[in-house]
């Protein structure tokens, strides 16, 4: 009788072991859904313009289609919403929609860097926006050391503060300033808009009003000797006739 309890404890323990052998094992997790740019931007909540822009343009599409179907990845560079607000007024405003276009592409490039990556990469670093002009290089410089990364257009240079996303096939790095291409924002980029007529300059008018008046003499001297001639005819002619009348 003194082995029962025993005995009871081996059964219930060979009972349990058996109905956790019978559960099901929990389902693996189902392959991650597509990425999408947009949603990685809204989730670091400071994005509000650069997603505006993303959509207006297109490129997020552009982006989404171009992440999930290629094997290079990609590497966006994120303005957070403070650096758009310190551009001066009307930047965004006075571009071309096509200017826009080449703005936000050149924000991203077609290939997949880690900060690692970025340190040692081959500068210019090659944009969306390369080659959209001719002549036009639209690359990008990275600089640094240790764990901080540096960008730079030729007009501004910022850091990389922070990574909303390291893993292939995109990485997503934060910038405190808008990157503005030499291409678009430099000293010799010509206007597109035309110049406004020129005004004739004051030298070139006094030249001709000094022309004009330098001719009203000339046709005053011309009127005077013209009178001249002719009192001096009419007094020969005087002369003439009264000899005859004399003789």
């Amino acid at each position: 009788m003194a082995t029962t309890p025993l005995l009871l404890l081996l059964l219930t323990a060979v009972f349990l072991s058996a109905e956790i052998t019978a559960q099901p094992a929990a389902p693996a997790p189902g392959p991650a859904g597509p990425i999408n740019i947009t949603a990685i931007l809204e989730k670091g909540g400071q994005f509000v313009t650069l997603i505006r822009l993303l959509n207006t343009t297109q490129i997020g599409n552009q982006i989404n289609i171009q992440i999930n179907s290629s094997s290079e990845g990609m590497t966006v560079l994120a303005p957070t919403d403070n650096a758009f607000q310190n551009l001066k007024p009307g930047t965004l405003n006075k571009l071309s929609p096509d200017d826009q276009v080449k703005l936000i592409l050149y924000h991203v490039s077609p290939k997949f860097y880690t900060l690692e990556d970025l340190l040692s990469v081959s500068n210019p670093v090659r944009t969306q926006a390369s080659g959209r002009d001719v002549g036009g290089v639209y690359g990008l410089n990275f600089t640094g050391q240790g764990n901080q990364v540096n960008v730079s257009t030729g007009i501004v240079e910022t850091r990389l503060s922070t990574s909303l996303r390291q893993e292939r096939p995109l990485a997503v790095y934060v910038v405190d300033m808008v990157l503005l291409p030499e291409e678009m924002f430099g000293e010799r980029k010509i206007s597109p808009v035309a110049p406004p007529p020129k005004s004739k300059s004051p030298d070139v008018s006094d030249d001709s009003n000094s022309s004009k008046k330098a001719a009203a003499p000339s046709q005053i001297e011309k009127s005077g000797s013209g009178e001249m001639n002719t009192g001096l005819g009419f007094g020969l002619g005087l002369v003439v006739l009264c000899l005859k009348f004399l003789f």
